[in-house]
């Protein structure tokens, strides 16, 4: 976890996390202030966590009464078409990652032809993910996916327009990449996405800047299968466990051929070892994903 600097517990990091590699992470020299989800949900307002608590006592006081009635596959029914509190679009619903042992699954690049399959996977293993979103020849040429994704209680994210490197762009270009991506969301769903992920990770204090101007917080991660190099989905699987603990951030491409196919084991696993997996603000509840800043593990 990174070293406690301030009451917010923000910590400064040297160098850029890349998705191609550490060494190119480390060759960058911009330094911007990182929150870890832990600290980010220990310092959340004390009006967030009673609202969170009451949420939650309100979640389970309502299982109860579908216990006593015999009404559970009403409530299976309802989470499995993303309707209610615990299927809202990045909402945290009854789960506590305060408490349990979350980590975070996120898709990068998509949507594409593999992601109707992705969601069905999804939704056999109840689980929603958090879609970082191209919006060139992706979310232009596949609302049906958006808004499939948003229907299903996934969260929405940006991944920029074209996925063009924002801190080696002009700040003006930098804007447009998201900005543009945020409208062709908007447009399909009627939501806007607040979370954005800068390709491969490259973000700076202007990038931070303009984040925060276009309400977008900021999320890296902390596991990558480096699935852009193989479609070996085995290899997928092993490289995904092999670096997830707690409170992690998950990185895979919908995108990829092999991706999609280790997704069932690799939930599998994660649920053997007794992890929850959530969307990024699920992650981060009771605390809200605050414009501009840069959430890590």
């Amino acid at each position: 976890m990174p070293k406690q600097t301030s009451a917010a517990r923000r910590t400064s990091i040297a160098g850029l996390l890349t998705a191609t590699s550490l060494a190119l992470a480390l060759s960058g020299c911009a330094n911007y202030d990182v929150t870890a989800p832990a600290d980010a949900r220990a310092d959340a307002p004390a009006a967030a966590v009673q609202a969170k608590d009451a949420q939650l006592a309100a979640a389970k006081s309502a299982k109860n009464e579908d216990g006593k009635n015999g009404d559970g596959k009403n409530e299976e029914a309802k989470g499995s078409q993303g309707g209610g509190q615990a299927t809202a679009p990045g909402g945290a619903g009854d789960v506590d990652c305060r408490k349990a042992k979350c980590v975070a699954l996120t898709f990068d690049a998509g949507p594409s032809e593999n992601t109707p399959r992705l969601l069905d996977i999804l939704k056999k293993e109840k689980v929603h993910a958090t879609f970082f979103m191209l919006g060139e020849n992706h979310v232009d040429k596949r609302p049906a996916e958006v808004k499939r994704i948003d229907a299903e209680g996934h969260e929405l994210a940006n991944h920029t327009w074209s996925h063009q490197i924002l801190t080696d762009i002009e700040p003006q270009e930098a804007k447009r990449e998201l900005s543009r991506l945020q409208d062709a969301v908007r447009k399909i769903t009627g939501k806007t996405p607040r979370l954005m992920r800068p390709p491969q990770g490259r973000t700076d204090e202007e990038v931070s800047k303009i984040s925060k101007d276009l309400g977008l917080a900021q999320v890296l991660w902390s596991v990558t299968a480096k699935d852009y190099q193989t479609n070996d989905s085995a290899l997928i699987t092993k490289r995904v466990l092999e670096q997830t603990e707690r409170d992690g951030i998950i990185l895979l491409h919908d995108i990829y051929k092999g991706t999609v196919p280790a997704v069932p084991g690799i939930l599998k696993e994660l649920k053997k070892r007794g992890y929850t997996v959530v969307t990024v603000s699920q992650l981060l509840s009771p605390a809200t994903a605050e414009p501009g800043m840069v959430y890590r593990p």
